[in-house]
């Protein structure tokens, strides 16, 4: 008698690489990493084209959108968000992916809000929910005061909050309201990721939609963002380790390649092995998020717990190992550096994960 296995399958489908060849095409002719830092350079620093031909052209804003829902979703799961985030992150995509397709669209499916879920879906909206960028799921958040119908207040940190159409915005009656970003002052901040900015949204009397209860679609939200914020952190420290072997391979010191010198061979087995036990982790964490999995918060604490050290790991190494030419501006490892330095604080810091998951395993300190 043969017994069936429950252990969940982390390789990647045919159907998953075919989208990944498909991403990575598309970023390859829209994503140059020239064309990224000139555009840090400038006060816009998202790509409306490049959003567009990934949601519109290709459908992939609404990945985590069932058929059914209006406006016509893909009807994916999290493992395929998963892949195009880890091409996201290979390329430091300045477009607002995780923010919009992910985090923004669970927290409007939890509130079962179908012409706001289509819109998403659709790619013709950006949308954004108004919680800081480093509010871990679970943790407290800010909310605005809601007077006569009105919404009053101020928010910090919200993360691509210049690209947004529509912000969803918790206030203190308990509700997650639908905001037109036209009606609100959207202040940028100086941020370390200029590819992902941060900003100061305030709310001066403005109205809104409310689309349901806030607390449960804030946690819902925040957990697939965590979630899957590790795959674009294991595209990161991806492309780290693999420009560092390229660029030792072709340098060369005393006549012979740097890369042969056993020093820096032990560093990138380091590196390495690290990003190899970062892909299960980020895996890991999808499959559960996709399957619905009881122990989907803990294969989310584990993974973030995990990412971030690897993902800073990966990138000072890359920069370190590319000598003089990493240091320059020209050269695109410091947008890798920042995006994952900047990740190591969002949806949590891995601390605050390694908290978290102490208390889902019963493992509290003495």
């Amino acid at each position: 008698m043969t017994t069936q296995s429950t252990q969940p399958d982390l390789l990647y489908s045919e159907e998953e690489e075919a989208l990944r060849a498909a991403v990575r095409d598309l970023l390859a002719d829209r994503c140059d990493a020239a064309g990224v830092i000139a555009r840090t350079e400038s006060h816009t620093p998202h790509d409306p084209e490049l959003w567009k031909a990934l949601s519109a052209g290709m459908g992939l804003a609404g990945l985590l959108v069932p058929e059914a829902e209006a406006g016509g979703g893909q009807g994916a799961t999290h493992r395929e968000a998963a892949v195009v985030l880890e091409e996201l992150g290979r390329a430091v995509a300045p477009v607002p992916y995780l923010s919009s397709a992910v985090v923004a669209t669970e927290a409007v499916l939890a509130c079962q809000d179908d012409e706001l879920t289509g819109r998403l879906a659709s790619g013709r909206t950006v949308g954004v929910l108004a919680v800081s960028l480093g509010t871990a799921p679970g943790a407290a958040f800010s909310t605005v005061r809601l007077e006569d119908g009105l919404l009053h207040g101020e928010l910090t940190g919200i993360a691509d909050a210049v690209a947004a159409d529509v912000l969803l915005v918790p206030a203190q009656d308990g509700g997650l309201y639908a905001v037109d970003a036209e009606s609100v002052t959207v202040t940028p901040r100086v941020s370390l990721d200029l590819t992902r900015p941060v900003a100061t949204v305030g709310l001066d009397g403005v109205p809104g939609r409310r689309l349901g209860d806030a607390e449960p679609a804030v946690r819902r939200a925040l957990r697939a963002g965590a979630g899957l914020l590790v795959s674009e952190q294991l595209g990161l420290a991806e492309w780290s380790l693999t420009e560092t072997v390229r660029y030792l391979k072709e340098r060369k010191q005393f006549n012979r390649p740097v890369g042969g010198f056993q020093a820096l061979k032990h560093r990138l087995a380091q590196v390495w092995l690290e990003v190899v036990n970062l892909r299960a982790a980020a895996r890991n964490a999808a499959d559960a998020l996709a399957t619905g999995s009881a122990d989907a918060d803990v294969a989310v604490a584990v993974a973030q717990a995990y990412a971030a050290p690897v993902a800073v790991h990966a990138a000072e190494e890359a920069l370190q190992l590319h000598a003089g030419i990493g240091m320059t501006w020209e050269h695109p490892v410091h947008l890798y550096l920042k995006r994952a330095k900047a990740d190591s604080l969002a949806y949590g810091t891995a601390g605050a994960h390694r908290e978290a998951l102490a208390e889902l395993v019963d493992l509290r300190a003495p």
